[in-house]
């Protein structure tokens, strides 16, 4: 019972007043964010799950909303929550609407397409632990799910472009490009707490920030960083400087997004008067 207070507290102090000015813009489609409203006692907490994942749960009037990550993998179609709410076990459905992201074909340098043995097995021993660093779950909620661009520039590439490197198709890029020069500075969009800082093959130097119940972002290819694992970070606070660090052709920052684990097209949270082109 003390536990299920707490996480009550933990819930509405961060979104106690919180209006859809603070939620993303809808987008059921992949890649996209779902807002499922969702009935039930305002004493109880559910706890909400899509395809094995924990989904963020904030209380609105009436009720509570479910707000959802879809994989960019994710096939168009019938979808499906499991809520836990007391003794209770419910479900509801919700539907993901297809969406065709565009396809870009590169000629590049065959170091950027082949990997060596060496970087291969660089590769492999990071990527478990960048898939668990966004997989964070915690239970307190964000204070705000509208952010400020955390870079001045334009976008030099948008999330879920298709690329085909050298005629080889490669995964759908999962995040947002910014063009900038290297020493710009990068700042953290909204308030949250640094969770990891490293340097990756293919992200460079980097920086996570858990913003609170799987909403965790992600900033890659810096020159510099600025903050250690734990800091406390503010709307506006700097966090690294752009570079070219990683697997990358030149200077820019790549932005990830992620909510129950799920990347999801940044735009979708940005104040439309910070996005930019």
């Amino acid at each position: 019972m003390k536990a299920a207070l707490l996480l009550l507290c933990a819930l509405l102090s961060g979104f106690a007043n919180a209006t859809t000015q603070d939620w993303p813009r809808a987008s059921a489609v992949p890649g996209g964010v779902a807002l499922v409203e969702l009935e039930g006692s305002a004493a109880t907490v559910p706890t909400v799950t899509f395809e094995g994942d924990r989904v963020m749960v904030l209380p609105r009037e009436g009720g509570w909303l479910a707000i959802v990550g879809i994989p960019l993998a994710r096939e168009p179609g019938p979808a499906v929550l499991n809520i836990q709410q007391g003794v209770s076990t419910l479900t509801r459905g919700f539907t993901v609407a297809g969406k065709t992201y565009r396809t870009q074909a590169l000629k590049v340098a065959p170091k950027h397409v082949d990997l060596s043995a060496q970087d291969a097995a660089r590769v492999e021993r990071e990527q478990p632990h960048i898939r668990a660093t966004m997989a964070t779950f915690t239970a307190n909620a964000p204070a705000t799910m509208r952010f400020i661009s955390p870079v001045k520039g334009p976008r030099s590439s948008s999330f879920g472009l298709r690329r085909v490197f050298n005629s080889q198709p490669r995964n759908p890029h999962s995040g947002m490009d910014i063009a900038a020069p290297t020493g710009t500075a990068v700042v953290a969009p909204a308030p949250g707490r640094v969770i990891d800082t490293g340097d990756y093959f293919f992200n460079g130097q980097s920086v996570f920030i858990d913003h609170g119940q799987g909403l965790v972002t992600l900033y890659c290819h810096l020159s510099a960083i600025s903050v250690t694992p734990g800091t406390e970070v503010k709307t506006g606070q700097k966090i690294g400087e752009v570079g070219a660090t990683g697997r990358v052709t030149g200077p820019h920052l790549h932005w990830g997004v992620a909510l129950n684990r799920a990347f999801v097209d940044p735009a979708l949270f940005l104040d439309l008067a910070s996005a930019g082109p």
